[in-house]
């Protein structure tokens, strides 16, 4: 194992030691901050931690995200650098992102064969889908404007080093519903005497289903579920209120849309039938991550530069990403990186078992390199 694999590894499971959730990153921001301050690059703390690496006199400019935060997660795991925070783990490998990013500032920082800027963007609270927003908001984007913006998750399961991405729509986005049902409640014996907020409900579970069956393009991807069903009936008391809480995924921010207008028809429809009021809240927590066409181009050639197998136009992912909100705001490209299949590297995200293989970081940090030189190439004359 060579120096800076060795260096890597280390510094992964520092980070893999010592996980923090999200908007409590204090010690991990304190970590990435100072490596970057060694490295001799240029540091900005705010929400977030950001690294500004300038080579020769270009003006273009590209950003480079790693997440920072851990999960509420009982670690399972036996190795050595098991998490010392009860309860807290590294369960989505974002402990291996920063070192992988971290690992490329160190490669460019040595050896700038870049012409323009290199945005290092460390972002906190990736896990619930507000960290990437946070930053915008703080003016990230407009303190250090870039043109392209990328950024990786590992893929358990998948071959070690094998990028894979796609143009277009690339991770689904999360919206959270809550609909409350307001009746009137009585006894048991006589529910003609009320309106019962249980009964109602349950026809409203029933009609939702509907939305992907009839109110969608067959094929649309998208999935409505209701999770929760609370009401406050007793034994021998109809429930006047009830509450049916769910999660609706989406591959289309129009489906995303209909999802949510349907919903309100249906719900305001029923409760109007049966004389009873309804309120319904929609949140879109993670909208769809859509990656340009010319950044997913450069995807597929750094992959290819640096020795990975490359799978291009891979079918979208199920899963929702807070880098979404970069990728709204500038062109850019998300893309997997396959951790492997052995062991707790194959183990799903957000296991208790789960760990971000070693062997991914130098070759993580050399995609980066080679993305950097592709998108900020040299001028033939520097």
């Amino acid at each position: 194992m060579d120096d800076f694999l060795t260096n890597l590894t280390d510094l992964r499971h520092d980070l893999h030691r010592h996980p923090e959730l999200g908007f409590e990153e204090t010690r991990t921001k304190q970590l990435v901050a100072d490596h970057l301050r060694n490295l001799g690059i240029e540091v900005h703390e705010g929400i977030g931690i950001v690294g500004v690496l300038q080579s020769g006199t270009g003006n273009r400019a590209i950003g480079l995200r790693a997440d920072m935060d851990a999960l509420p997660i009982q670690e399972t795991s036996s190795h050595e650098y098991v998490s010392t925070i009860p309860g807290k783990m590294h369960a989505c490998g974002h402990d291996g992102h920063m070192t992988m990013l971290l690992g490329a500032a160190e490669r460019l920082a040595k050896d700038p064969d870049f012409d323009g800027t290199v945005v290092f963007i460390f972002q906190p609270n990736e896990e619930h889908g507000l960290g990437a927003k946070a930053m915008i908001e703080e003016g990230v984007l407009t303190r250090h404007p870039i043109d392209e913006v990328y950024a990786i998750h590992n893929l358990p399961g998948a071959p070690l080093g094998q990028i894979s991405s796609r143009a277009g729509q690339i991770c689904a986005s999360e919206s959270l519903f809550e609909i409350t049902i307001q009746g009137r409640g009585g006894h048991a014996s006589m529910p003609h005497v009320g309106v019962d907020a249980i009964t109602v409900g349950a026809e409203m579970v029933l009609a939702l289903q509907t939305i992907v069956s009839r109110k969608l393009a067959p094929g649309a991807g998208a999935v409505v579920s209701v999770t929760e069903f609370l009401t406050d009936g007793q034994r021998n008391v109809l429930p006047g209120r009830a509450t049916l809480k769910g999660d609706v995924r989406a591959r289309l921010p129009e489906d995303r849309k209909g999802v949510e207008r349907f919903m309100r028809q249906l719900a305001g429809g029923i409760a109007a039938a049966h004389g009873v009021t309804v309120e319904v809240q929609f949140n879109a927590e993670f909208i769809e991550t859509i990656n340009a066409e010319a950044p997913t181009d450069a995807v597929y050639r750094a992959g290819e530069a640096a020795g990975c197998e490359v799978i291009r136009d891979r079918p979208p992912m199920s899963f929702s990403e807070d880098f979404a909100q970069f990728t709204a705001t500038v062109p850019g490209a998300f893309l997997l990186l396959g951790n492997g299949s052995d062991g707790p590297n194959g183990q799903p995200l957000h296991a208790a078992d789960y760990d971000f293989n070693d062997a991914l970081l130098p070759i993580g940090a050399e995609f980066w390199v080679q993305l950097v030189r592709d998108r900020l190439p040299k001028r033939k004359d520097s």
